[in-house]
């Protein structure tokens, strides 16, 4: 055995460089650990990536991955309201609808081929406005008279329905405000507007989320309602928020989706529930609140909208498309909830 007989003073000591180097690992596996980056999302994207990358290179393409960035714009701009619902354990169904009614309404109010009003940006913010009110109904709804979510936004989404469709008239009024239509066919740095406009409310959506007494509440009251109450919370206001939240994103979306088709329909956000809850959930934002949140739902968002895109390009037949996105997503469901288990003891 050899003893380290250097005077003290000569001892080495270990350099800052090394220290630095630990501590950065230590940060990372911690970042890991703590479930703040969605892990297995960004490993499923990256097996799309490889499985493409054999079967069709096109889908790493520059041309296809703006085209993955536009698709994805507008579930995404859903998502990030919709998992502030799910983080307090609550559901939004009623967004198909919020989206048929501002749409509608971005279409008319600004300059169309059916009246002649022309409110430019105000028309816009409106739009959200009519967004915002709806999920207030759903929130006032919940959080007052302690009706269960889903049953609460089934009905706001057919409010939503009934509106658009009021002021649907015999054909789509078609949009004609030069601004609006710029937002989906001018680029900045190869990306249209839309896709700028949505990564701008990710951004906020993870500063509300990490920064806010609404975000940190959000997480607390969606691990255990009971003990928010005790500790003073006022879990109420803070649900009727969250759904004002999520309806004034599903009013933004609807004005992004209205850019893209150059029309207000009361079908145009057909398909967008499905894609967004499979999105959340993929992404590994837990149904039953707490967990998760809004760079999971995101990234859950893009993976579904790769796999559409991919299956597209590998020629799958659309109706077994239909069938492996529902599998996907009953698979991740049961994975992401399967370590949950022992503390629901319930299956819901």
């Amino acid at each position: 055995m050899s003893l380290n007989l250097a005077p003290v003073g000569e001892r080495k000591k270990p350099g800052a460089g090394t220290r630095t180097a630990d501590a950065e690992v230590s940060a990372v596996r911690a970042a890991l650990a703590s479930n703040r980056i969605p892990v297995p999302a960004l490993g499923v994207l990256l097996l799309i990536a490889a499985v493409m990358l054999l079967v069709n290179p096109s889908f790493l393409a520059p041309g296809n991955l703006g085209a993955i960035a536009e698709q994805a714009a507008v579930p995404v701009v859903l998502a990030v309201g919709l998992t502030f619902v799910i983080l307090m354990g609550g559901i939004d169904l009623s967004l198909e609808g919020t989206l048929a009614a501002a749409s509608l309404a971005t279409a008319l109010l600004l300059a169309n081929d059916r009246n002649t009003l022309d409110l430019g940006l105000w028309g816009m913010a409106i739009a959200v406005a009519i967004g915002a009110a709806i999920g207030l109904i759903a929130g006032a709804s919940v959080a007052l008279l302690k009706v269960p979510s889903f049953i609460v936004t089934i009905g706001t989404w057919q409010i939503g329905l009934g509106i658009a469709q009021l002021l649907f008239g015999e054909k789509p009024p078609r949009v004609r405000d030069e601004t609006l239509r710029g937002l989906a066919s001018e680029s900045v740095l190869g990306l249209p507007g839309i896709v700028w406009i949505a990564v701008a409310v990710v951004i906020i959506g993870l500063l509300v989320q990490s920064r806010t007494r609404f975000g940190r509440y959000a997480y607390v009251i969606g691990g255990s309602e009971e003990t928010a109450r005790l500790s003073g919370v006022p879990v109420r206001v803070y649900r009727a928020i969250s759904f004002v939240l999520a309806g004034a994103a599903a009013g933004l979306a609807a004005v992004l989706a209205t850019a893209r088709s150059g029309v207000g329909d009361v079908g145009i956000g057909s398909g967008l529930l499905f894609t967004t809850l499979a999105g959340v959930v993929i992404g590994g934002t837990f149904l039953t609140g707490g967990r998760g949140g809004v760079l999971h739902s995101v990234v859950g968002v893009v993976v579904m909208v790769s796999i559409a895109n991919a299956m597209v390009l590998a020629g799958v037949s659309p109706y077994i498309q239909q069938a492996v996105q529902g599998a996907i997503v009953v698979i991740a469901a049961s994975v992401t909830l399967w370590r949950a288990r022992e503390r629901l003891r319930v299956v819901k």
